[in-house]
């Protein structure tokens, strides 16, 4: 019988070289990689490659020399306690090898030289193990893989060397950063031995009470989403790694200052919504009436159950890759799913079917926005928005001008403008509100075409998101957050960052106004949730999730009759319910006349 013969082209093997050095986060390597070997001219360029491929492939090429060695099952070999490598010959021998010293490259990095923690470091752990089993501290927007460690949004490839400059007139804050008291008890400076002593769970302040956070417990792994259901006010959801969706029923927050919520019964369960392998929960999203939920997952399947946990519908439309964003329209009659397929489909709620499949990206969607009832958008890998309509087969308008992913974009409450951010570290705020076929003909002349570009983070933007204080007569205010640990405010019209919030020390997950549109809370994967006013720019209040799995990885903000709470998806497991009037600083009458310094709880170490 003849085998045909394996051919392994330099194509193949730089690709995957190139993707591994964009997942370890050597991005210079990368961009001159694929410049000195021209891979944007390669077939193999397009191609999907997964997160952590060529490591699996060193694997199983590990694999293959222990059988290619020990085929004979001799009694050498069956005693042979002599260790594989890719780079020395390997010789059986009974004797256990020699310990090796820890490669320099896997010292713990020094905070004050970068804000972003490195993915090297995680890659460094894939190579001594040989396996692609990922740090939990990284939500990083990569492939599905089998891994321990929280689950990661979407594939990223093809992205672009990062050259932005951080002191850009436009990113220029007119404040001074903040006098910060110090919050991270596990930093010191390198001349100094780290402390052994964690931080425990529990507010930034001495003088919180910690049972003004409830904590709920009841996922097995990590938890990646959360939402309130925007009409019954005590009903929240959130949903899990392991494709579990939980429907908490909370009770009322006591009216007295001095009580707190107690914990409710045990939740609705919705479990293993996916039976797949790698069904890690992505998006949960409420229909106005707050009637349906709608659940998207890594097992590419749609699903949307009722408020009381049973199933409306659900269909595999998406059959090629994970469903990234649910979305419902104003009016409840629609429903959109983007996905890794690069596809946004089009459900009709009420006839519990496809309406229409839009195959508008040449690479993955990854978010989708109503404009109105009948008119939305949608954002991918590509850098391409697209604006489509319900009873229109093609897109109507083509936004372009991000030069990488493009991660979220989201709409102002009047439905005038749409903000989208980028990998490329950049923010861009276009006009929607003249939309037209006629005007796409002669550029320029569309009023879309006026475009504001938020430039200041240095690393990929992956939250945006409009304020909805807007006194007469000033700008709408615009927030945006980054993996390179920071977050800041901008003037959506003039381009102007206001303010960079520094707190955090690792990429930031999430961002929240609060319903009134008066504070911002961020979440971030070194542990902490810092609430900010978004006039006088002071940080609030904080609190930390716990050493151990420390990522607040989204943020829900309720406000409903005098209730105001933020529901938190935590890493650790748990789901945590802020009860807000609980806090002193919103109580006190200083801070509410606008008082600032005086009023802010002071962040001591533990």
């Amino acid at each position: 019988m003849a085998f045909e013969q394996k051919i392994l082209t330099a194509d193949e093997i730089n690709c995957l070289i190139y993707s591994y050095f964009q997942d370890a986060g050597f991005n210079h390597s990368a961009f001159a990689l694929r410049n000195e070997g021209r891979l944007q001219k390669s077939p193999c360029f397009e191609k999907h490659i997964r997160r952590g491929e060529l490591i699996e492939l060193l694997s199983k090429a590990l694999l293959y020399l222990e059988v290619e060695s020990h085929w004979r099952n001799d009694e050498m070999t069956s005693n042979c306690k002599s260790s594989f490598s890719l780079i020395e010959p390997h010789v059986c021998s009974p004797d256990a090898p020699a310990p090796k010293p820890a490669p320099v490259s896997a010292t713990a990095m020094d905070v004050q030289e970068s804000n972003v923690i490195p993915l090297h470091e995680q890659v460094l752990k894939q190579n001594q193990s040989l396996t692609p089993n990922l740090d939990g501290h990284g939500k990083r927007k990569t492939s599905p893989v089998p891994t321990d460690g929280p689950a990661e949004k979407r594939p990223r490839r093809n992205s672009v060397d990062m050259e932005i400059d951080g002191h850009s007139d436009s990113a220029r804050s007119r404040t001074p950063p903040n006098e910060l008291t110090p919050i991270y008890d596990n930093y010191h400076p390198p001349s100094q031995k780290p402390r052994t002593v964690t931080r425990p769970q529990g507010p930034g302040d001495l003088t919180t009470d910690a049972e003004v956070v409830l904590l709920l417990s009841g996922h097995k792994t990590e938890v990646f989403v959360c939402a309130f259901n925007p009409k019954h006010h005590n009903l929240l959801a959130s949903g899990s790694k392991d494709a579990v969706v939980h429907l908490w029923d909370l009770p009322d927050p006591p009216t007295d200052p001095w009580s707190f919520a107690q914990a409710p019964g045990e939740p609705i369960a919705l479990e293993n919504v996916s039976k797949a392998l790698q069904g890690d929960l992505t998006s949960l999203n409420w229909n106005p009436e707050g009637t349906l939920l709608a659940i998207g997952s890594y097992d590419s399947v749609l699903r949307v159950c009722t408020s009381q946990g049973s199933i409306y519908f659900s269909h595999p439309q998406h059959q090629k890759g994970p469903i990234f964003a649910t979305r419902f329209s104003k009016n409840g009659a629609w429903l959109l799913t983007a996905s890794l397929d690069g596809t946004t489909c089009l459900w009709d709620i009420q006839e519990k079917r496809l309406h229409k499949q839009y195959r508008c990206h040449k690479d993955c969607c990854l978010d989708v926005e109503w404009l109105n009832d009948d008119t939305f958008a949608s954002a991918g890998a590509d850098m391409c928005i697209f604006i489509m309509r319900v009873d229109e087969d093609e897109s109507i308008k083509t936004l372009i001008g991000h030069k990488d992913e493009i991660n979220m974009i989201r709409v102002n409450p009047s439905g005038t403008r749409l903000a989208s951010c980028s990998d490329d570290g950049t923010a861009y705020i276009w006009k929607v509100d003249n939309l037209s076929n006629a005007g796409d003909a002669i550029p320029g002349l569309s009023a879309s075409d006026q475009v504001v570009v938020l430039r200041g983070h240095n690393h990929s933007v992956s939250t945006v998101g409009w304020c909805v204080d807007h006194p007469a007569g000033t700008n709408e205010l615009i927030a945006t957050s980054s993996f390179d640990g920071t977050a800041r405010l901008w003037d959506s019209v003039t381009g102007e960052c206001l303010h960079v919030f520094r707190d955090h020390r690792r990429p930031l997950y999430a961002l929240t106004f609060s319903p009134d549109g008066k504070f911002v809370s961020t979440g971030s994967g070194d542990g902490w949730l810092h609430i900010y006013h978004t006039r006088t720019y002071e940080r609030l209040w904080s609190w930390f999730a716990g050493s151990d799995k420390p990522g607040v990885f989204e943020i829900d903000w309720q406000e409903h009759n005098g209730v105001n709470r933020i529901a938190m998806a935590l890493e650790c497991r748990q789901v945590a319910v802020l009860d807000v009037n609980k806090l002193d600083v919103f109580r006190s009458p200083e801070f509410s006349s606008g008082a600032d310094a005086q009023s802010t709880a002071r962040i001591e170490d533990a």
